[in-house]
């Protein structure tokens, strides 16, 4: 390591701890202030200011990030509306807002320093349906900066993300004299649910990235804070709401004249769990929500099923989905019924490259002077992330991509009401992710 490249990793460690009390206020304010995704217009709003007064070359907003058409899960247009007058009401800037209206969220950043690989970090934003924790345990609580929005709350750590995506990018814009190359600093809506990153990929955002970066903060009671590094496995999944259309009819003067939507209903569910796993790798299916009915002396005209399928790889969940859908129109058709099947979230299965993970051991262990963890090939458990689809198209051209972990003693599991980190963690997330860039644009 000559003494020029040495100068930058110091710069950026120094910098990055320098930043603590600004990445705290972020992360705080986005705390008290989340919104779930496609409606984190207020969000959207902060960051794409922020990334202009970093001095980004170029900061994307409403169309010109995601794809229209993409989009999955949209909230209902009343609820968009909704969200966007209330949100009007605050005194956002109008001219931003109104490029996010009806569900246009998300902002990418770019900074441009010269001929050189492209990078992309990618930094997630949206909140959950979770209420908050408010008891006097709980430090967001205590501290004063627990959300303000009943029924929803930051507790998967996308406050976090987003603040160390905004510190990385006013750090690497300081830098921008001594990289080569080009950063995208994608912040995406609606990762929850696995329905944001489709957009952005179809948007073509990704289409000349070389190197493609994300992270998750996460971490037990008691974890060492550190650099967590490994295959990252995650689960391909396709989430899916049918809907089966039936005929009404009254169930004890004609109950022949009528199609019973639940009753294919209740015949798709018990066989969607009794599809035949897959051989080459673990599969999930899980029916997670049902409504049907209108009374108990009409043959049932309507039922939806709120569904989900995954497996270990994306063939493996191609599998499941392919035999899901057939499953549901045959039962539509045993009953006389018909269906709708639409898709409102998916992913694909692994998202890391053995070298640039190696990459990612060595630079933040060996440069920057961050613990350093190797995550073992098999976890306790599998989750979905849409991050995936990304890592996906950039591996499609010969890029290579890794998803690593941000781990610190956090308070509670992922989407659990309790859900806080230390703010420590965001200094460490800033200096791996500006760490990791500049040492690709050497």
């Amino acid at each position: 390591m000559n003494e020029q490249t040495d100068l930058i990793f110091r710069q950026i460690a120094a910098r990055a701890a320098a930043l603590e009390p600004e990445l705290t206020a972020l992360r705080r304010d986005f705390h008290r202030h989340p919104e779930p995704g496609w409606m984190e217009l207020r969000t959207s709003v902060r960051i794409a200011q922020a990334l202009r007064d970093a001095g980004c070359d170029e900061v994307l907003t409403g169309d010109a990030v995601c794809d229209r058409d993409s989009r999955l899960g949209l909230p209902s247009e009343a609820e968009l509306d909704a969200h966007f007058r209330r949100v009007a009401a605050d005194g956002l800037d109008p001219v931003l807002l109104d490029k996010m209206r009806g569900g246009m969220t998300g902002v990418i950043g770019i900074l441009r320093c010269g001929p050189g690989p492209v990078i992309a970090l990618r930094f997630d934003v949206d909140a959950l349906p979770v209420a908050e924790a408010d008891d006097p345990a709980h430090r967001p609580a205590a501290q004063g900066f627990r959300s303000e929005v009943p029924g929803v709350s930051h507790a998967c750590g996308h406050d976090g993300h987003t603040a160390i995506g905004l510190g990385t990018a006013k750090l690497l814009c300081e830098l921008r004299g001594q990289l080569r190359g080009t950063v995208k600093f994608i912040f995406q809506p609606a990762e929850e649910g696995v329905r944001g990153a489709k957009a952005i990929v179809e948007k073509g955002h990704l289409d000349d990235v070389d190197y493609l970066f994300g992270a998750h903060l996460g971490g037990e009671p008691g974890q060492d804070d550190a650099v967590g590094v490994g295959p990252n496995r995650t689960l391909a999944t396709a989430k899916l709401d049918v809907v089966f259309h039936g005929k009404a009819a009254h169930a004890g003067l004609v109950p022949d004249a009528g199609n019973n939507a639940m009753l294919s209903a209740a015949t798709a569910i018990l066989n969607l769990h009794a599809i035949p796993r897959y051989g080459a790798a673990p599969t999930r299916v899980n029916v997670g929500r049902v409504t049907a009915g209108s009374g108990r002396n009409v043959i049932c005209d309507r039922a939806l099923l709120e569904l989900e399928v995954r497996g270990l790889t994306t063939e493996a969940n191609d599998y499941m989905c392919a035999y899901a859908k057939r499953i549901v129109e045959a039962a539509a058709q045993m009953h006389g019924c018909t269906c709708e099947i639409a898709l409102r979230g998916e992913a694909a299965g692994d998202c890391n490259d053995p070298a640039l993970c190696q990459t990612v051991l060595t630079v933040c262990r060996d440069r920057l002077g961050l613990a350093v963890t190797e995550l073992p090939d098999e976890p306790k458990g599998y989750i979905s992330e849409d991050y995936s689809l990304l890592a996906a198209r950039v591996r499609a051209h010969g890029g290579q991509s890794c998803y690593f972990k941000n781990l610190s003693a956090c308070a509670a599991p992922i989407h659990d009401p309790r859900f806080d980190f230390p703010e420590r963690a965001l200094v460490n997330g800033v200096t791996a992710f500006a760490g990791l860039t500049a040492a690709l644009m050497q």
